[in-house]
């Protein structure tokens, strides 16, 4: 299919290499900064020339041409979710363009205005800053494209929907990660502990991990009633490994009283960055990370086993879902059909006793 075929093949080379490359982590944070640019780099550039061959070869209006526009297009979680939303697209007998946004306003407001010249049937997006929502809104009505958020809504300043959202289902996953977290600390005898402290990983500025940290907090303290208040921490970061590294390296610096830490956050990369500083600090023996979303706690576990790790669990869900939800719905759209605002995945715990059978090929 002319250019379209080298497309879907950098795509699918950006897949394999970070696949590859996060199978390659080792256990310092040196070797696993390394491996995290080289996939960032391979990734980045791939889907770059990947949309610029998309672009090129855009099929007259009429034909299915769908973008997908995601903020780190480099991370793990996009990678799956962009593959699954292609596969859904060329199901359906279109094509799939794949841009990564490289959490920069402007080139995501440049891959949106890219579409529109394209005369992309739809897309379907991830945003990297939520105040643009209503800009973004007001470019694809006035060019007649619908759009369809996943992961974090297109919303306005009072948090509505300005658009269909396809995402996880945060509140109760965070509860999910909390309730496990807690279940820990009672069996081990930490609640009491006073070198036990629990460390969130929190992104405040982003909508749909707002409520993954809040079900988090709320079902720990639910089930921990007599954990100390004051040993309750949060480091807020951008949804990076290495913003997570940095914000949680600095909470841990500033409480040498705490030796045993409890950690869950807001995405996996973050948790990831909790477990190198803890590894850094030589505190990782004694600590426990929960991760969300489980694409790169599967790698701690294939590559240093279930003892070789502090991130002893992490909630499980499909980036399939909700890449080939986000598609779903916005055929629908294109077909004139009326479709839910809101459409929410759920998840499951796993650890590394359960992750092979519950995750299948995700857990390779």
């Amino acid at each position: 299919m002319r250019k379209m075929k080298k497309m879907l093949a950098l795509t699918a080379a950006a897949v394999m290499a970070g696949s590859a490359l996060a199978g390659c982590s080792g256990g310092s944070g040196e070797t696993t900064a390394a491996a995290s640019e080289a996939a960032d780099t391979t990734a980045a550039g791939d889907a770059s020339e990947a949309a610029s061959e998309g672009e090129e070869a855009a099929e007259p209006a009429g034909d299915l041409l769908v973008y997908g526009i995601y903020k780190a297009g480099d991370q793990t979680w996009f990678i799956d979710e962009g593959a699954a939303a292609q596969k859904a697209v060329e199901e359906a007998g279109g094509e799939f363009i794949f841009v990564d946004a490289k959490m920069n306003p402007e080139e995501y407001l440049k891959a949106i205005d890219n579409a529109i010249a394209n005369n992309a049937s739809g897309i379907v997006t991830c945003i990297p800053d939520q105040t643009m929502s209503q800009a973004v809104i007001t470019k694809c009505e006035e060019a007649g494209i619908p759009v369809v958020a996943a992961d974090d809504a297109l919303q306005d300043t009072d948090g509505n929907k300005l658009a269909p959202w396809v995402g996880i289902n945060a509140y109760v996953i965070g509860e999910a990660n909390g309730e496990w977290l807690a279940n820990y600390a009672n069996e081990n005898n930490l609640v009491g502990n006073e070198e036990v402290g629990l460390l969130l990983m929190t992104m405040d500025t982003v909508s749909s991990c707002v409520p993954r940290a809040e079900g988090e907090l709320d079902k720990f303290t639910e089930l921990c009633p007599d954990f100390d208040q004051s040993k309750i921490f949060k480091a807020d970061y951008d949804g990076t490994t290495d913003k997570g590294n940095t914000a949680a390296a600095a909470v841990i610096t500033a409480h040498p009283e705490i030796k045993k830490w409890l950690v869950t956050g807001a995405n996996e990369e973050g948790c990831i960055g909790a477990v190198r500083a803890l590894e850094s600090a030589g505190l990782d023996k004694d600590a426990c990370v929960v991760g969300l979303g489980a694409y790169m706690a599967k790698d701690e576990w294939n590559n240093k086993g279930a003892d070789g790790t502090c991130m002893k669990a992490s909630a499980y869900f499909s980036a399939d879902s909700v890449g080939a939800g986000s598609v779903e719905v916005l055929l629908d759209m294109i077909a004139g059909k009326d479709v839910e605002m809101e459409r929410a995945v759920d998840a499951v715990v796993v650890t590394p006793e359960t992750y092979k059978e519950v995750m299948g090929s995700y857990a390779e």
